[in-house]
């Protein structure tokens, strides 16, 4: 029997015994694979690519994350390309966007099926790095003969998925290697990558989504990156899926704009006497302490820039 035929033995196993699935991420993926998308593990049918003119517009509708994915999947290559690593973006359907290759491993990652219109859904391969990361919605390191189809054994794949500003679910960043030396814990440590790498492509698209509004950084979760946006009034208009799991923000509010202080759950109600406290502190920083000079950008009086000063609380 050979490696193939022995995986897709090992596969139909464990199909037949659903126990396994309830306590293995791979096994219910397998399950999936097999009773829902009514794969064969054995398939050795043709991989089929995309057209270049589907290619194209997926692209086209994806290119405010490209323009932000592309410096990261640069980066990220130049890190892990001299071992045989390969770098994919995929939609959220799994179809491969865009890639780094090199040129001694092209032909490897070619008959693979690991290039830009490349299909990688779980409805097509079964278990695999791109489409079950889409599918869980979170990292997964699909190694070798954790995969569902047996010509996909030889390959080991670490992704983690992205999101848009908007918190939803875009696309899935991978990286696969098509060489025998790649072993566990290599693709533990290149899963880091991938995972660090998401948040930053999550990060840039957010900030540039909501470019001149105020970005603020709440923390660095293992989800992701937490971030809101606020507008000039100090209302929040935006949060990343990290910052939404954080601080249980839905869409529905953000259609009602609240203060920052508030939905982070800091700060006193909102008062007269603390707008005018934040503008005239600011405008006394930005005279450099000139009273006169604050007054002038004010457009009030000096006596009147002192009289709001003092019912302020603040000192000459």
């Amino acid at each position: 029997m050979t490696e193939a035929q022995h995986h897709a033995e090992q596969v139909f196993d464990t199909v037949r015994s659903p126990r396994r699935a309830a306590v293995s991420p791979v096994a219910a993926s397998w399950c999936r694979s097999a009773l829902h998308h009514r794969l064969d593990p054995a398939s050795e049918g043709k991989r089929e690519l995309l057209g270049e003119q589907t290619i194209a517009d997926k692209r086209e509708a994806h290119e405010p994350l490209l323009a932000v994915a592309i410096p990261v999947l640069d980066q990220m290559f130049r890190s892990v390309g001299r071992s045989g690593c390969g770098v994919f973006l995929s939609d959220a359907s799994g179809a491969i966007l865009e890639h780094r290759i090199g040129d001694g491993d092209s032909d490897a990652f070619a008959q693979a099926g690991l290039v830009t219109g490349g299909r990688w859904g779980e409805a097509e391969e079964g278990t695999n790095g791109i489409g079950t990361c889409l599918f869980e919605d979170k990292p997964v390191i699909i190694h070798r003969d954790q995969h569902f189809a047996s010509r996909n054994i030889d390959i080991s794949c670490m992704d983690a998925p992205v999101h848009d500003p908007h918190g939803r679910l875009i696309a899935a960043l991978d990286v696969s290697s098509c060489r025998d030396d790649h072993g566990p814990a290599m693709a533990e440590a290149v899963g880091a990558l991938v995972r660090d790498a998401a948040r930053r492509i999550e990060r840039d698209y957010f900030c540039r989504h909501f470019e001149g509004a105020r970005i603020i950084f709440l923390g660095d979760a293992p989800a992701g990156w937490e971030l809101l946006a606020a507008d000039r009034d100090d209302l929040v208009i935006g949060a990343s899926r990290a910052a939404r799991q954080r601080l249980g923000v839905t869409d529905a509010m953000l259609e009602r704009p609240r203060p920052v202080a508030q939905l982070v759950g800091e700060g006193a109600p909102p008062s007269f006497e603390q707008a005018d406290r934040t503008i005239l502190r600011q405008a006394l920083a930005q005279a450099g302490g000139n009273a006169s000079e604050a007054a002038r950008l004010l457009g009030i009086g000096r006596a009147t820039l002192y009289r709001r000063m003092a019912r302020a609380g603040l000192r000459d």
